[in-house]
């Protein structure tokens, strides 16, 4: 059966004064979650998302993946309409999410936003995921080579991300199945990675044989380029193994109980658990 084996890192950075970003690594779990800059209690939308979602996920181990990843999107975000609600100055927050589930045979992520999900195969790297951002879509409409992308001012704009708008579309998130094979690795980062790293030198650092080592790696790259934003990197290698039973690993802002949106109003774990336990 396939399963992830893995670990990653999340730093606050050299410029920002708390962590944003969220994330969460388990066997067959996995995400990154970026509360979106500039707005309300991004850390809160960022943790409440994570925890539902990766709850929702190992709690309802063996089901259709597709529809899974649908409905622990939607939980999430009828949890952030309800931390509007419950408090006015969290309007406006929102994040981003880039999970992958694993079911033992097949590997399908959901994805919003502008936090990335990278595929290394025999060495060579591509992007498997598509930003949600305002400089993506003008070169998908040839308005802009990637190159001008790259350096261009309004490259961190979202245009789709989680939010606590009642009136956003629940399902309005990419869900793909990825071919994955045993021996491939998975990276699940935040932009604060991507925004200062180039895809060759997170190339490089991947072919590390450790998970760890590579996560830290490109964490330190981030930083030592300046490390203007929260930056997290989830490192996941696609391995064959038995079934396993094992709690996974929140990092970030999820780690902080108080982050998280009134857990038991969805029915999920205690809060103060040290992260979501597989049932398998």
């Amino acid at each position: 059966m396939l399963r992830f084996s893995g670990a990653g890192v999340s730093d606050v950075g050299r410029v920002r004064e708390h962590n944003e970003d969220s994330a969460f690594v388990a066997p067959y779990v996995a995400l990154v979650a970026d509360g979106v800059g500039g707005a309300a209690a991004g850390e809160v939308a960022s943790a409440t998302t994570a925890y539902v979602v990766s709850a929702t996920a190992l709690t309802r181990f063996g089901e259709r993946l597709e529809p899974l990843v649908v409905d622990a999107v939607a939980a999430a975000r009828a949890s952030l309409v309800h931390g509007v609600r419950m408090d006015e100055s969290r309007e406006g927050m929102a994040t981003t999410l880039s999970v992958v589930l694993c079911d033992g045979a097949r590997v399908v992520l959901g994805h919003v936003g502008d936090s990335r999900v990278y595929l290394l195969r025999d060495g060579g790297l591509r992007q498997v995921s598509r930003d949600h951002t305002y400089v993506q879509q003008m070169q998908d409409t040839g308005q802009l080579t990637a190159q001008e992308a790259a350096s261009h001012p309004w490259r961190n704009v979202v245009l789709r991300s989680l939010d606590g708008d009642p009136g956003s579309d629940p399902h309005d998130i990419d869900v793909v199945e990825l071919d994955v094979r045993e021996g491939d690795r998975l990276l699940l980062c935040s932009d604060g990675l991507t925004d200062l790293v180039e895809d060759a030198r997170i190339a490089e650092v991947l072919r590390l044989e450790d998970p760890h080592s590579a996560a830290a790696v490109l964490t330190q790259s981030a930083l030592v380029a300046g490390g203007r934003d929260n930056v997290t990197c989830v490192v996941l290698d696609v391995i064959e193994g038995p079934l396993v039973v094992g709690d996974g690993r929140l990092l970030g802002a999820v780690q902080e109980a108080a982050n998280i949106v009134d857990p038991a109003a969805v029915h999920l774990p205690d809060a103060a658990d040290p992260a979501p336990r597989s049932p398998v």
